[in-house]
């Protein structure tokens, strides 16, 4: 599975974070989040023996 991940520090030493399900939409959001912010792809395994 692959996530977009925004996660964002303000002021105050609060972070946000925020999960979409795809590049395109991660990055429109992303141009319009203000702070100081990070864009991260993230790939989730699930490891399961049969």
């Amino acid at each position: 599975m692959l996530m977009w991940i925004i996660t964002v520090y303000s002021k105050g030493n609060n972070i946000s974070m925020f999960e979409f399900n795809s590049e395109i939409e991660a990055k429109e959001a992303f141009k319009n989040v203000t702070g100081c912010k990070i864009l991260s792809e993230v790939i989730y395994f699930n490891d399961q023996i049969v």
